[in-house]
């Protein structure tokens, strides 16, 4: 019998990482199995253009043709041994920016977790009683988490007697020794990047933020490449709950690591999402998101003991999910408008939430209506071929200046690639300058414009940011109409997100983006929905409203709107 075919290494000298690639595997299959990342939008379907290696040593064989300068697609690239590779400058460029901040809410600090600090009398001959019945009775609770009780003998007796129990409801979810800290996590689990808030459950005080990239990105920069990778292959969905569980174990390692404390110690984790990730994280089917008419599996928001999502933790800690309002609507958009409710109350107002995929809620008197926009991820950087994440040498800002681009990267680097805030400055200045037209076609019949050396628009790339404009406009154009208002009705555009913070307002409104309105009516406030999953991991009250909030949203969903396909055409070209 013949032994199957040796893997071989394949060396990121860029990196100082080695993986072992298997048989006929493509270098991009290779390095996300290994957790190597490479950009790659399209999730390596071969599509986008954007996962650019170089070959140092080694023989492979290409499945594509050769990008410019002997840069190859990764994910058409084969090892058939031994090989050397570097990877592209926008794949290994430091992260320079993870905004996890916002505008902070108030609420009532009211968590679901009690701490009980306890002195229990030892067992004796005369008193014989089971050690969880000894417990339970002091707490006047009635169960116990199973994990919690395979530990309980030993726990008791290492602390003496002496402990803190942490209770949950009805149930004892953790035991430590008195005084240990019982700590929670929220995390806001976007498309593109995840944010982590370390919160103190007893005190109420935020020990640390962090933000990172979504592990996911490397099945696809978008919501429906991510939930077609689910559906076409059987190991696609649990490679992706694997994927959200280790980004938020990430964040609660460095996030304890840094206030000097264990993800041991966290009794509890509130997550929330659009309702691709959602799914994705909770293991629940996505193929019916992938088609129409677009229905979850849930809306209502639900729990999970932490370990079943391989999430870390107490013995017993629990994952609360926020509600979902739709197909494309989750608990992301819950949060926002959870955490901005009192700048929007009693006005005529829209709430975007600006991303991979873009959310927006139109509050009047009518009462709140939803859309999700597919905007993908364009406006992020996304398949776009000079895009790439908010780190060191992305563009971030361009001007036209006495008739010329000027620009602006991230640290004052060399430029590498363009980032989300980039993209829209630049297609704003390209129109300023008449580089391209309202319809969006370069000038002169050029086939790219140049940014700096070795970044440059391409005729593709203008058309990506097209459509995600259309979409996101449209989507706005059509709440407005259902609801009979006019755009000079809207008292104030509240603008979230990660990406919406670093949104240059002016060239927003030059593309046609947003409604023109005067500049003071328009707000950026962060992350919004990282605040709104804080507020429901500290506070019941919270979670009740977020409840509420979503129930009181009328979701609309764009496609089946008979207007859609016009409106979108309509708001194709640049105003």
């Amino acid at each position: 019998m013949n032994a199957p075919p040796l893997a071989h290494p394949v060396r990121f000298a860029n990196l100082g990482r080695e993986a072992a690639c298997r048989p006929g595997e493509t270098l991009f299959q290779c390095a996300r199995r290994a957790g190597i990342r490479i950009v790659g939008a399209c999730g390596g379907r071969g599509v986008c253009g954007t996962c650019l290696v170089r070959v140092v040593s080694g023989d492979y064989e290409l499945l594509g043709e050769a990008h410019a300068d002997g840069w190859l697609r990764a994910c058409k690239l084969v090892p058939l041994g031994p090989c050397t590779v570097e990877l592209a400058p926008r794949s290994t460029a430091a992260i320079a920016r993870a905004e996890v901040g916002g505008r902070a809410a108030a609420f009532v600090f009211d968590t679901a977790v009690r701490v009980h600090d306890l002195t229990l009398t030892p067992p004796q001959l005369s008193d014989p009683q089971a050690d969880a019945d000894r417990l339970l009775a002091r707490l006047g609770t009635s169960t116990i988490d199973v994990a919690l009780l395979r530990e309980l003998p030993v726990l008791l007796r290492k602390h003496g007697w002496r402990v803190r129990a942490v209770t949950r409801g009805d149930e004892v979810i953790a035991l430590s020794s008195p005084g240990a800290r019982v700590l929670g996590l929220a995390v806001d689990l976007g498309t593109t990047n995840a944010a982590g808030f370390l919160v103190d459950l007893q005190t109420g005080e935020r020990l640390g933020t962090l933000g990172i990239e979504n592990p996911q990105a490397s099945y696809g920069a978008d919501v429906v490449s991510r939930v077609n990778h689910a559906i076409r292959s059987s190991s696609g969905g649990p490679e992706l709950q694997a994927a959200a569980a280790v980004g938020i174990a990430e964040l609660a390692r460095d996030l304890c690591e840094a206030a000097q404390a264990s993800t041991g110690d966290i009794a509890e984790i509130a997550v929330c999402g659009n309702t691709a990730m959602h799914h994705l994280l909770a293991g629940l089917p996505v193929a019916q998101l992938g088609r129409a008419p677009f229905v979850p599996t849930v809306t209502f928001s639900v729990e999970f003991k932490s370990r079943e999502l391989g999430l870390p933790g107490t013995p017993g800690a629990v994952t609360y999910l926020l509600p979902n309002i739709g197909g494309f609507v989750g608990g992301d958009h819950v949060a926002v408008l959870l955490a901005t409710e009192a700048r929007w109350t009693g006005r005529t107002a829209l709430v975007i939430d600006i991303g991979t995929n873009t959310e927006v809620s139109l509050i009047s008197s009518h009462g709140i209506s939803t859309v999700s926009c597919p905007s993908g991820p364009a406006l992020e950087g996304g398949h776009i071929s000079c895009g790439m994440r908010a780190a060191e040498g992305a563009i971030e800002r361009v001007h036209a200046r006495a008739g010329r681009l000027e620009i602006k990267t991230i640290g004052d680097a060399p430029p590498v690639g363009v980032c989300g805030s980039g993209v829209v400055d630049a297609i704003a200045a390209f129109r300023a300058l008449e580089l391209i037209d309202r319809g969006g076609r370069i000038a002169g019949g050029a086939r790219e414009i140049a940014l700096a050396p070795g970044v440059a628009f391409t005729q593709h790339d203008v058309r990506a940011v097209q459509l995600a404009k259309a979409a996101i406009r449209a989507g706005i154009d059509l709440l407005l109409e259902t609801n009979k208002i006019q755009p000079d009705a809207i008292e104030l555009v509240l603008i979230a997100g990660a990406f919406g913070e670093y949104l240059g307002i002016e060239a927003a409104l030059a593309i046609g983006l947003l409604p023109r309105l005067p500049l003071e009516r328009i707000e950026q406030v962060g992350n919004a929905a990282g605040i709104g999953v804080a507020m429901a991991l500290a506070s019941l009250g919270s979670r009740a409203r977020a409840v509420e909030l979503a129930a009181r949203c009328h979701y609309l969903e764009l496609g089946t709107l008979p207007q859609f396909q016009k409106t979108f055409i309509r708001r194709i070209g640049f105003d």
